[in-house]
């Protein structure tokens, strides 16, 4: 058991500063003062902010990349740079390559990441429409591996298979009828691609075939003006939009949150994900490619303080995008709040600089006083 003592709590709104004591790996009891537990180990959360675990619904952990050659494809992440960053919920996928990445290695890097104290989830499916999958569909997965989530495909991109409207429409289906089945929501995650058609195929999705906008979750929407504009009028039918931080996106992410906030699109319909570990080109000046990098996994939470310091965002709804907005577009409702029941994840911050000082997934200490305690094997 933990006892977190004088924590200022945001979860993610506003509750004052509260006791939180949680057990199991959940939270047990939130209240302006608990007594001390015997055996419960205490944390001093003295003028701290405390919020919920940050979620990263977009992340290669198995590692990307491999558009210039074998030695271009990015290595995997490890648990702990994840949890220096605050995330304690990820959710895994592949890129373009269904070939050499393997779907069931992100099942079991999956599995890995969760016995070292994150929570993390996966997308089957890869940019193409052919199936490369665990099982033999996209639905059986849904309903019989617990870490499926949903289906990731690729649209508008020269990577992608040119998917038709049937296409994305059986891959909706078997989505959301495994979810049903399965108790989860189910989402088709998109990558958006520069291509002129933009998110044309989502809107027919909803309006011509009428099918439940709540499932269709189009990613890299900042990618381009073109895209972002789409991406508003997406929002503002009900859809959830997600802006990358690590990578494709033609101005910084809390600008394009803070055009979308003043031109009517909701707090509560934007979401950050990093892209992170994506294999991305350094070029020089002239634009010469001069060597690789991976796509950082930290900047979601730069861009939520950037939406604070710049965008005069309220705390509360500056961190909607990586806790609340995005445990509601992966249907995980354990997540990205502080609540009683909800599970026990929460990042601690330096107010007075914004440093993120400790982080805590399902009860277990990740990271203590700026240094992360995760127990890495092959370090």
């Amino acid at each position: 058991m933990l006892l977190i003592k004088n924590a200022e709590t945001y979860a993610p709104e506003y509750l004052g500063k509260k006791d939180i004591l949680t057990g199991g790996g959940a939270i047990l009891a939130i209240a302006d003062r608990l007594s001390d537990i015997e055996g419960a180990e205490i944390i001093d959360a003295d003028s701290k902010w405390v919020f919920p675990g940050f979620i990263d619904q977009h992340v290669h952990v198995t590692g990307a990349g491999g558009k210039n050659g074998f030695v271009s494809m990015t290595p995997e992440l490890t648990a702990s740079e994840l949890a220096v960053c605050g995330t304690t919920t990820v959710v895994g996928l592949l890129g373009t390559d269904g070939a050499a990445r393997s779907i069931k290695t992100l099942y079991a890097k999956v599995k890995a990441l969760e016995q070292q104290g994150l929570t993390a989830y996966m997308y089957t499916g890869y940019y193409g429409v052919d199936p490369v999958h665990i099982l033999d569909s996209i639905q059986e997965e849904m309903i019989f591996i617990d870490k499926v989530l949903g289906c990731k495909i690729a649209i508008s991109d020269v990577r992608s298979s040119y998917p038709t409207d049937l296409e994305l429409l059986r891959i909706l289906k078997q989505v959301r009828v495994g979810g049903m089945i399965a108790s989860k929501k189910g989402i088709m995650h998109i990558h958006l691609g520069g291509l002129k058609t933009c998110m044309d195929p989502l809107f027919r999705m909803v309006e011509d075939y009428e099918f439940p906008i709540e499932h269709i979750s189009p990613t890299h929407v900042g990618r381009t003006k073109t895209i972002f504009e789409s991406a508003k009028a997406f929002a503002k039918m009900g859809g959830m939009i997600d802006i990358t931080t690590g990578a494709s996106k033609y101005t910084d992410p809390h600008l394009s949150v803070l055009e979308a906030i003043n031109e009517g699109v909701s707090i509560d319909k934007i979401t950050f994900s990093s892209d992170g570990n994506a294999g991305l080109e350094k070029r020089d000046a002239s634009g010469k490619v001069i060597g690789l990098r991976r796509a950082p996994v930290d900047q979601n939470y730069a861009e939520v303080v950037a939406l604070i310091r710049e965008g005069s965002l309220s705390v509360s709804d500056a961190i909607k995008p990586i806790t609340l907005n995005p445990a509601i577009n992966l249907g995980l409702k354990q997540k990205g709040r502080i609540a009683v029941g909800a599970d026990a994840d929460f990042c601690f911050v330096d107010p007075s600089n914004f440093e993120l000082t400790d982080v805590i997934g399902r009860g277990e200490v990740l990271k203590k006083n700026g240094n992360v305690t995760i127990n890495e094997p092959f370090s």
